[in-house]
């Protein structure tokens, strides 16, 4: 039978009290110093414990700070990689504008909860490496994916992009758009094709008419 956490304690005071006297006749002074000792360590303990409690707390919050704050995140098993390998791959990532860190999945799996993001349980497991991403969507999903090509060792297990739970295929989708530099020009290149071909009619024009008047 299960006792009722009231009852439990109850008994557990009651044992307690039962000690205390049992010591102070056996041992006199020197038993109760031993009993009032038990209790302060268990204090003690009971103390650590809140404050190792608040301290993960904390940590899931600001994880969670970051899932929302990311425009995508990439996670990798960086597995087989020598720590050079990871501070030159952690380089990469900042140049562009993205944090690499790794994080207890235990972390990780309690902070997508709370932002919301289901389906990522299955990726955090293993050694787990997490890029966030800034401004540049692409930019996280890009560096992994080009280092991961140079690097058998370094897998990505998935992610998010833009809010949404993404797939392994997603996040090498993703990668392969060109950086923002890439994008501007190709897009300057779309808005000038329209002007080079009225150039380009224009001077059709003006050349047929020098040779009618030739």
């Amino acid at each position: 039978m299960i006792l009722p956490k009231t009852q439990v304690a109850q008994a557990l005071i009651s044992c307690r009290g039962v000690m205390f006297i049992i010591l102070s006749l056996c041992l006199g002074g020197y038993g109760a110093f031993l009993f009032k000792k038990v209790l302060h360590n268990d204090w003690e303990v009971n103390q650590v414990s809140k404050e190792v409690i608040a301290k993960k707390a904390e940590i899931v919050d600001a994880v969670a700070e970051k899932f929302n704050a990311a425009s995508s995140i990439v996670v990798t098993d960086y597995r087989g990689l020598t720590v050079e390998e990871v501070t030159e791959l952690r380089k990469q990532l900042r140049e562009e504008g993205v944090e690499m860190r790794v994080i207890k999945n235990t972390f990780l799996k309690r902070a997508a909860d709370k932002s919301g993001y289901e389906g990522l349980d299955e990726v955090f497991s293993g050694p787990t490496a997490v890029a966030f991403g800034g401004e540049d969507v692409a930019a996280p999903a890009r560096v992994i994916a080009k280092f991961a090509e140079d690097h058998d060792a370094l897998e990505i297990k998935g992610g998010m992009i833009e809010g949404k739970v993404s797939s392994v295929e997603e996040i090498v989708a993703l990668s392969k758009l060109p950086d923002r530099d890439g994008m501007l020009s190709m897009l300057l290149s779309v808005l000038q094709a329209p002007v080079r071909n009225v150039a380009y009619a224009v001077k059709a024009i003006a050349d047929s008419k020098e040779e009618d008047a030739a």
